[in-house]
């Protein structure tokens, strides 16, 4: 068993406002993430027979949405903007400056599991291209140093 009992009244109570147990499908996959920073093969087993569903009907869910992870990922993860206006803004040089401080490529984590760098594909704040976000907080305007800098803060909170 992956799931704790109250993740599984969490889920049993909040389907009960649906009208079926299978539209918690997502909400579900948020809740187990929550806790474990990723959702397991065997968490999402046990979420599809909360819901009523088949593993592989759950898990067309889970990759349908790219803020559910279905590996683990870092202590924090960071979302890189490659939309159209990013990349016109100067994504490459964010791409590139993120991957050499970070010594990973998109996709990786890092060797000590600070940091997952991963891109996608709109982040809704063109006004301020290009942008990223880590563990939900928006930075835009991103230069290589505003990214040292950005860097840096989560390293030290990192640092007993």
């Amino acid at each position: 068993m992956i799931l704790t009992d109250e993740e599984k009244r969490k889920i049993e109570s909040e389907s009960a406002g649906y009208p079926q147990k299978r539209a918690m499908g997502p909400e579900s996959l948020k809740i187990v993430q929550r806790r474990h920073g990723w959702v397991s093969d065997e968490a999402l087993r046990e979420v599809a027979g909360l819901l009523e569903m088949t593993p592989d009907e759950l898990d067309s869910v889970a990759t349908f949405y790219n803020l559910i992870f279905r590996r683990p990922v870092g202590r924090h993860v960071i979302l890189v903007c490659d939309s159209v206006t990013c990349w016109v803004m100067g994504y490459d040089a964010v791409r590139e400056h993120l991957t050499a401080q970070l010594e990973i490529e998109l996709g990786e984590t890092t060797a000590d599991g600070c940091f997952t760098l991963l891109p996608i594909a709109c982040l809704g704040a063109c006004d301020q291209a290009p942008v990223m976000m880590i563990d939900g907080k928006l930075y835009g305007n991103l230069t290589p140093q505003k990214i040292d800098e950005i860097l840096a803060r989560y390293r030290a909170e990192e640092t007993p």
